[in-house]
């Protein structure tokens, strides 16, 4: 069975990530931005509000109609295709979120490594 990216996985990785470099409030002084990627197409997006405009965390609401795969009652986004991966831009590439937290603690030693087993969690 496929797993879908919903809401509740984004919350599970906030959890797994917590306190590290691996979510947005703690890699964005470092100049990550936060994003997806489809790891099938390469495709990268900027996480964004609805009207466009970048959202300082990761939102599914904001991403191409063409990763969406189910809506709520009210049309809202619920899940995105299961090959799209959270993660970060920055200068232009794309870092998973342990990559992230890995390049912030090369930058700056303070922080405990993220276990590789906590992506998707």
């Amino acid at each position: 069975m496929i797993r879908l990216f919903t809401e509740a996985s984004l919350k599970q990785e906030n959890l797994a990530f917590s306190g590290t470099p691996g979510v947005s409030d703690e890699n964005r002084c470092h100049g990550f931005r936060p994003a997806f990627c489809d790891s099938i197409t390469g495709r990268v997006e900027i996480s964004r509000y609805l009207n466009g405009q970048p959202a300082p965390m990761h939102l599914i609401e904001g991403l191409p109609e063409c990763w969406i795969v189910a809506r709520d009652e009210t049309f809202k986004a619920t899940a995105i295709k299961h090959s799209v991966v959270a993660g970060f831009v920055r200068d232009g590439c794309f870092y998973t979120r342990s990559q992230a937290a890995e390049a912030v603690l090369a930058e700056t030693s303070q922080y405990p490594l993220v276990p590789a087993e906590a992506e998707h969690a």
